[in-house]
């Protein structure tokens, strides 16, 4: 009986080459049908679904941040689990080709100790196939362990170097940062300048983030430690910036920002590409109104919007370019994108602390116009 043996190798073959490619190919994998991918599909799709039923932001937000972690960790349960009941059932094909009888149950319980390399004892292999075969599945157990706490430390590794761009913000641009914000807040003496440098570092980050994310596409699950805050509303924050400047402006800064654009584009539309997520067009960022309020909020700084057909145009193609990709991408891991201007002042995420409720009312009694962001992104 040979049909239970081949079986359990095609199983073992795959999960052996859904984790090679998963972990130790560094490069997107093209390949239509996944175990990994229909895992993540099905799972987070359940998972966002029950989130959207959680009423209180905050308390969403935490929830939707478990599934990076807790999904990983499943994964290579999957894999292991997997990998066991393929060798239970060479085992099973063995032992009935043998003449011994032996019940699926019992070659799956083999499978299980020799993979976690457990030794008890009670069940033995015969045959010479079958001892073959444990040796092999023991020695694949010490490779899977080995495997999984190698992969952490990358994925982790991965996600602070991210972080810390997303952070680096906070002071710049804002919580969440916006291009108005980051703009505004580099107008003055040196500020050009200094634009110029973060946009530089910028185009770096996002070549770091497009290099990390399509080898380790999980780490788009992974979110930010503040709710106000994601990697995809920072480079969302950084294209519109760079739209801005380079729709209307020239110089130094303006050449910059082309490079920061391009390659903040190109890491947007990969990762869309990696989840399939479909351009979305059906939302404008930008409507009159808020154009509007942009355009007095830059007004008194040296990166005003000109008030020109061609300016205009031109800064509605390059947001044609990235948006309707940013927008499919928020939708795919329910992340909420930042507007170019936000519609009330509200203080930065360094200003606050865990006690900001305490003195709040105080605070919007000496400044009505200032909003905490505790406050704000509690409910």
């Amino acid at each position: 009986m040979i049909l239970p043996a081949i079986i359990g190798i095609a199983i073992i073959a795959n999960v052996l080459w859904e984790a090679f490619e998963t972990v130790v190919l560094p490069r997107r994998v093209t390949r239509r049908f996944r175990l990994a991918v229909l895992y993540y599909r099905s799972t987070w799709f359940a998972w966002r679904w029950w989130a959207r039923h959680i009423q209180k932001a905050s308390r969403r937000e935490t929830f939707l941040s478990f599934f990076g972690p807790l999904s990983l960790l499943m994964l290579f349960v999957l894999w292991a689990l997997a990998i066991v009941f393929g060798f239970g059932l060479i085992y099973y094909s063995e032992g009935v080709r043998a003449g011994l009888a032996p019940s699926l149950e019992t070659c799956v319980y083999l499978s299980g100790t020799t993979m976690f390399t457990l030794g008890i004892g009670d069940v033995v292999p015969h045959s010479s196939v079958q001892r073959l075969s444990v040796v092999l599945e023991s020695g694949l157990g010490f490779g899977f362990l080995a495997l999984v706490l190698s992969y952490l430390p990358v994925i982790y590794q991965v996600f602070s170097r991210r972080e810390v761009n997303t952070v680096l913000l906070d002071a710049r641009a804002g919580s969440p940062p916006t291009a108005a914000e980051l703009l505004r807040r580099h107008a003055g003496t040196d500020g050009a300048r200094d634009l110029e440098r973060l946009l530089h570092g910028w185009e770096r980050a996002a070549a770091e983030i497009l290099e990390s994310h399509i080898s380790y596409p999980v780490v788009c699950y992974f979110r930010s430690q503040h709710n106000n805050e994601s990697w995809l509303g920072a480079i969302v924050a950084v294209l519109d910036a760079c739209a801005i400047l380079v729709s209307n402006h020239s110089g130094a800064v303006a050449r910059q920002a082309r490079l920061t654009f391009a390659v903040c584009r190109h890491t947007i539309v990969d990762l869309a590409q990696v989840f399939n997520a479909a351009p979305n067009t059906a939302t404008d960022r930008l409507p009159g109104a808020e154009l509007e309020r942009l355009r007095a909020a830059l007004a008194h700084t040296e990166f005003q919007l000109m008030d020109t057909p061609e300016a205009i145009a031109k800064m509605e193609k390059l947001r044609a370019l990235y948006e309707p990709f940013a927008l499919s991408l928020a939708g795919r891991f329910a992340i909420e994108l930042p507007p170019f201007i936000l519609p009330r002042e509200i203080a930065d995420n360094w200003k606050t602390t865990a006690w900001g409720r305490i003195t709040s009312a105080s605070r919007r009694a000496t400044n009505p116009g200032v909003v905490d962001t505790q406050d704000a992104h509690a409910d």
